[in-house]
């Protein structure tokens, strides 16, 4: 994953504030004064607030003050125990169970919020967690009995807020629960919220009993690997242009529309860049020189990881996401249909929440120690590039990163998984104690946070895992931390890589470069010198000469170097060192727009383009060929 240079500092604090939050803590501008007097009418008239007025003691003769007072308000749910297992919210006969970790939080509080209410940012009910009754271990649970037809979710909690010890606690901010499987905000693709808000206020699915999906019966297609051609896929990119003249651009329905293209030009596998849940206009800004505006178009900075991108739905935020997640289980079925398998981009290196300047989303005010690595006075490593790095080797969050694995293999029926950067999944935990890991003490195991491991617990849990090992496992084995494995990564036998390496070599000895004739050959014959040693196959190597980093392959042959001034950043952005085809054994990779020569004009690090630098548009002729065809 290549990112903007200035990714390392995220976009300005802001905050998901309840409707109660103190006046120091929230400025009063004026929308959010007039939603305030508009709040208290609605009380007033439901007669569930008071309008005292009385002389205040500082007051001149004849002044008045008011204030309102709220009466308590009758909950609308029958409110139980619950119970701490499964984590998220469960659909049970009778109502449903909320459940969440956090081990450090001195109170919970469920907060649960009509589609009406959320458009307004303000909370409809919430239900505070008694420790002594909704608290097992460190998991807040309660089980709630009622009516939740369009009714969203999310959390606040209290506790320490003290950076340099990990902690960042603070009940204004309105959470959302690490597991939701659909998260609500914006219904709409670059659309800005209410008052031309970036971050609206966003909250949780809560599932229905009855959300059936009919699979039709389908089936994992479980392909070797050595059969596999992979075909890279940004979903909005792939359809957005009019040349695709599909009825649903830019959506998981505009690829089913596409796929028998795919089925023609013998692609088997499709790759889908990041489809979890993140917010586009994170970079948000006007582009001078292309005169439109900066989006995060690739996606590569999650927000929740078992909710798919509801923005990338035709369904938008109808029957509040669950139409969302059915529409993409029907790419994947289709695609299955047509005998292709389709694998997701997961980037469980970092999170959409940055640095200590960045947003508060879900994991930092929940758990911000555990769900992060952190230095010793709470300070974030960066081994992403992007800010923060998650704590993959934690106990909690690797049962978590599993979990999540397990929901896209079975529910959803994707065939594996892409893991972005995925060195950082191996480097130890903050806090790392080898006794808490592997039982006992290991002699010598003084490890820093961030040290590479030789048997990552989390890799170990993922390969041995009875369903994860029968999918496809395939790993970056990078990260911007300076940590390199192709070759190296552990495989357990099971993952394969993207070969870094065969891409170049290749690309050094297309164009020319002397010396590279031998390991050209070795790239040719499936890189033994990297995967033969320990026992693995060509098949564990992920051929590819272009991706969505770097240069489109026309222009890999077209441009000496990089032009991304469109970027906005006087060209310092991307790699600087592209070595200017792809066959031999191994697992085959393209990237979307290649089969049609498609350019970037030159650009490397498109990250932030939602427009032709990066959108599938077919050519006059190529449209011809198809259609003759």
């Amino acid at each position: 994953m290549m990112l903007s240079s200035h990714l390392a500092s995220p976009p300005p604090p802001f905050s998901l504030r309840s409707p109660d939050a103190h006046p120091l803590l929230c400025t009063e501008t004026p929308s959010r004064l007039l939603q305030r007097r508009r709040r208290r009418r609605d009380l007033e008239r439901t007669g569930l607030a008071l309008t005292v007025r009385a002389r205040a003691g500082g007051a001149a003769p004849g002044e008045v003050e008011t204030a309102m007072v709220e009466r308590p308000r009758p909950s609308s749910f029958q409110v139980s125990r619950g119970r701490p297992t499964p984590l998220g919210a469960t659909a049970c006969v009778g109502g449903v169970n909320f459940s969440v970790y956090s081990s450090s939080a001195a109170s919970a509080t469920l907060c649960l919020i009509s589609l009406a209410d959320l458009n307004e940012n303000r909370v409809t009910e919430e239900i505070s967690l008694d420790p002594m009754i909704n608290r097992t271990g460190d998991v807040w649970h309660v089980f709630l009995k009622g009516d939740f037809a369009d009714v969203l979710y999310g959390y606040k909690f209290d506790g320490k807020f003290s950076p340099e010890e990990g902690h960042r606690y603070d009940a204004s901010h309105i959470l959302l629960d690490p597991y939701a499987k659909a998260v609500i905000s914006r219904g709409e693709y670059g659309v800005l919220g209410p008052d031309g808000d970036c971050w609206p206020q966003m909250a949780c699915m809560v599932p229905s009993d009855g959300d059936e999906f009919d699979w039709e019966g389908d089936l994992p297609l479980k392909y070797h690997p050595k059969d596999l051609i992979i075909y890279e896929m940004h979903v909005r990119g792939f359809t957005r242009h009019d040349s695709s003249k599909t009825d649903f651009p830019g959506t998981y329905r505009g690829v089913v529309e596409k796929l028998d293209h795919l089925k023609e030009l013998g692609i088997n596998c499709i790759e889908l860049m990041p489809c979890h849940e993140f917010n586009e206009l994170e970079y948000f800004s006007y582009n001078t020189v292309l005169g439109d505006y900066k989006m995060n178009f690739w996606g590569y900075s999650t927000i929740n990881y078992f909710s798919p991108m509801v923005r990338y739905s035709s369904a938008g935020l109808s029957s509040c996401g669950q139409d969302a997640i059915n529409e993409f289980k029907t790419l994947i079925k289709e695609a299955h249909k047509r005998g292709i398998e389709v694998l997701l981009d997961v980037v469980f290196n970092h999170t959409a929440e940055g640095n200590e300047n960045g947003p508060v989303l879900s994991f930092r005010g929940i758990d911000n120690s555990v769900y992060y690595m952190l230095a010793p006075k709470g300070e974030f490593y960066n081994y992403s590039g992007c800010g923060n790095t998650l704590n993959c080797n934690h106990p909690a969050v690797r049962q978590f990163i599993v979990d999540c694995l397990r929901y896209w293999a079975t529910e959803m029926h994707v065939d594996g998984f892409r893991f972005d950067l995925a060195s950082i999944l191996t480097r130890s935990s903050s806090l790392w104690d080898a006794a808490n890991v592997f039982g006992k003490p290991i002699e010598g195991d003084l490890l820093t946070t961030g040290t590479p491991l030789s048997s990552p617990p989390l890799i170990d849990m993922i390969s041995n895992d009875p369903i994860l090992r029968g999918v496809k496992l395939i790993a970056e084995a990078w990260d911007t931390g300076g940590l390199y494995q192709v070759g190296t990564f552990p495989h357990w036998g099971i993952w394969s890589e993207w070969n870094g390496k065969y891409r170049d070599v290749v690309r050094q000895f297309i164009k020319g470069t002397d010396g590279f004739s031998g390991a050209f050959a070795e790239s040719l014959c499936g890189s033994p010198n990297l995967y033969q040693e320990g026992g693995r196959r060509p098949w564990n190597s992920v051929n590819f000469v272009c991706a969505h980093d770097g240069f489109a392959l026309a222009d890999l042959v077209s441009y000496n170097d990089k032009h991304n001034l469109a970027n906005g950043e006087d060209n310092n952005d991307g790699e600087s060192h592209n070595n200017s085809w792809n066959c031999g054994q191994g697992i085959p990779m393209l990237y979307m727009g290649d089969e049609y020569g498609h350019t970037k004009g030159g650009n490397n690090n498109s990250y932030c383009h939602d427009n032709y630098v990066i959108i599938y548009a077919l050519p006059v002729f190529y449209i011809q060929l198809i259609a003759s065809n």
